[in-house]
């Protein structure tokens, strides 16, 4: 049987009937993007490669608790990614802050689907590039420091108080700087829409 050919969705529900291959053909389709994620937000090669196994075990084990009213099953790998990368971070108190997201605004044609799409799913993953590089073009309109507390927030896990004490400001200012910055990245995606 050929699992390649075969929808998210599908796969899903195979895995929870514990189809070993269908978690294969999953981690065919995904495996280079949970590990791009997780490279992203923790910065460092060997945990994310241990991020992207523990994501795929954690598939394994709640793919009957996927709900397709909730979103697609890509929006839901890569949730599970993030909240799994910022629960590694702050579990291991790993926190490079010489690590910086790629907010820079790369050249037209940067952002080529993944190697690892089946042909069914280049739409989707055509989808999600753009979306990326529209939030990607819009971060670069934003103040430095409104961009470096966004990062650190999102992608590196911190909390407000965490972010206070890491930048050295006072806690007001870095939930003021945090929701500035979401309220002119909302318009300016709002108006490129």
């Amino acid at each position: 049987m050929n699992y390649s050919t075969y929808d998210d969705y599908s796969l899903i529900h195979l895995v929870a009937l514990a189809e070993e291959k269908a978690l294969g053909a999953l981690y065919d389709r995904y495996g280079k993007l949970v590990y791009s994620i997780a490279l992203n937000s923790v910065g460092d090669a060997g945990l994310a490669e241990e991020i992207t196994q523990d994501v795929f075990l954690r598939i394994w084990e709640k793919a009957s608790t996927y709900q397709p009213e909730h979103g697609k099953v890509l929006t839901w790998i890569t949730s599970i990614t993030r909240h799994r990368a910022i629960d590694m971070l702050r579990r291991r108190s790993a926190r490079p802050e010489t690590v910086q997201p790629g907010w820079a605004v790369e050249e037209e044609g940067a952002d080529d689907p993944p190697e690892m799409a089946a042909p069914e799913n280049v739409e989707d993953l055509v989808d999600l590039a753009q979306q990326q590089q529209r939030v990607r073009k819009a971060l670069a309109q934003l103040p430095q420091d409104q961009q470096k507390a966004l990062a650190m927030a999102f992608f590196q896990g911190y909390s407000h108080s965490e972010l206070a004490l890491a930048l050295g400001e006072p806690l007001g200012t870095v939930k003021t700087r945090i929701r500035l910055g979401m309220q002119k990245l909302r318009a300016l995606l709002e108006i490129e829409a």
